[in-house]
């Protein structure tokens, strides 16, 4: 008899802030915060491959977060400022 585990868990969550974009909903600048989560497939709790990351941007001021389809250029930099190495 053999055992397999395996399933998906996130990886090491990387933050920035982004200091030159206003937020959207209430036009505070300087309080959205980027978020990129990145997920893994693992076998034996051992990463085999990544799979697409979880990214949001949310305001410090109103607290409202912005998932893919909400972001603007702005934010999408942001974004691809923390997705590169």
């Amino acid at each position: 008899m053999f055992i397999l585990f395996f399933g998906t868990r996130p990886g090491k969550k990387k933050e920035a802030t982004l200091p030159g974009a206003a937020c959207p909903y209430c036009g505070q600048a300087g309080q959205l915060r980027a978020t990129l989560i990145p997920q893994f497939v693992h076998l034996f709790w051992i990463p085999v491959f990544r799979l697409r990351p979880t990214a949001y941007v949310e305001c410090g001021h109103c607290k409202k977060a912005y998932a893919e389809d909400d972001l603007t250029t702005e934010m999408r930099r942001g974004l691809d400022g923390l997705a590169s190495p």
